[in-house]
């Protein structure tokens, strides 16, 4: 660092803060360590008495902490979202819209790996709203060696770090399965629980069918419910072993694909995923066990919003939920803003 006239000091960035103190009003820093000098703060610094100041002496290996920060943002930043400007060598990225946050946690943990980098985001795969935060980055020292941040350039690779998958508008089958309730001996009470779930992502409900405990009869009202084009297929009852529980096989023999039927996660172990291949679409359809019902959150949560945003539901994906999927069932709920599934 070198020292230097306060007037010459515009372009400069400072060495240290400057503190300003006004008698029983205030105390606290003008300017912040960092911090390059405008034209504009000249008379301001001069008020304040420094006639003198500490700076970096201009480098061309090395970046600045704003600059550095500004590389970080071009690796991070991908679809849908929106950057702050840098404030004290930091700068944020927020969500453009509601979707479902990914980060590519490979290589951001290849960039964090390079000492004096930081990139910390929420977890990847969660439900996000337009203007939640997503993601910090910054550089730990004042200026940095350009050299290191072409590593980073390197180990980041050539798509983003953090992106926003927006909700798809899709229409929604709901097959309600079980003698109980096609008899009428008890009411429904599970389809508006899934109604409700699906209007969390603004998701429409477009086809209804009640089927008792007859393989045949789920196979037919699926295929119904296909031929009508919906973009998803949701069953529920059935789902256990119990030899009256026939969904399972429905959804198989009706063509689909299964991804899985099982799942590490409590509540909802006895989760089905799958897809249906109709006119080139490939179109989820989920088999939701008996706890969908009653508890607040379950695997249907944390799939629900990747089938949303036309993630791809895969068996490698659903069993790494394993760890972080044991809801602990709190007594105020604070998903998706919470351990469970991360």
């Amino acid at each position: 660092m070198k020292l230097i006239d306060t007037v010459n000091a515009e372009g400069h960035v400072l060495c240290h803060d400057i503190t300003v103190i006004v008698r029983d009003v205030k105390k606290g820093v003008a300017f912040r360590k960092g911090h390059i000098v405008r034209k504009e703060d000249i008379p301001e610094l001069l008020k304040l008495g420094k006639e003198h100041l500490y700076v970096w002496e201009k480098d061309d290996t090395m970046y600045h902490e704003d600059e550095a920060a500004e590389i970080l943002r071009q690796l991070c930043m991908g679809e849908n979202t929106v950057a702050s400007g840098p404030r004290e060598g930091k700068i944020e990225l927020s969500a453009a819209c509601d979707g479902l946050l990914t980060i590519e946690s490979e290589r951001l943990r290849a960039v964090n790996a390079i000492e004096e980098i930081t990139v910390a985001t929420r977890h990847g795969m969660t439900p996000v709203k337009a203007g939640d935060k997503l993601a910090g980055m910054r550089v730990v020292p004042l200026v940095i060696k350009k050299e290191k941040m072409e590593r980073v350039r390197a180990a980041a690779g050539e798509k983003p770090l953090v992106s926003v998958h927006p909700f798809l508008p899709m229409r929604c089958g709901v097959v309600t399965t079980g003698g109980e309730v096609y008899y009428g001996r008890i009411e429904d009470t599970f389809t508006p629980v899934v109604e409700q779930k699906l209007a969390e992502y603004a998701l429409r409900v477009t086809e209804r069918a009640v089927c008792p405990d007859d393989k045949e009869t789920i196979i037919a009202a699926i295929h119904r419910m296909l031929d009508a084009g919906v973009d998803m297929v949701l069953t529920t009852g059935g789902m256990s072993v119990d030899p009256d529980d026939r969904t399972p096989a429905a959804i198989r023999d009706a063509g689909a694909r299964i991804v899985t039927y099982g799942a590490p996660v409590l509540p909802g172990a006895m989760m089905l995923a799958g897809y249906f291949e109709r006119d080139g679409r490939s179109i989820p359809v989920m088999g939701l066990p008996g706890c969908v019902m009653y508890a607040r959150r379950t695997i249907f949560d944390l799939l629900l919003c990747r089938a949303a945003a036309g993630i791809e539901l895969k068996r490698e994906d659903i069993t790494a939920l394993g760890e972080g999927g044991l809801c602990l069932n709190c007594e105020v709920c604070t998903y998706p803003n919470c351990g469970f599934g991360k």
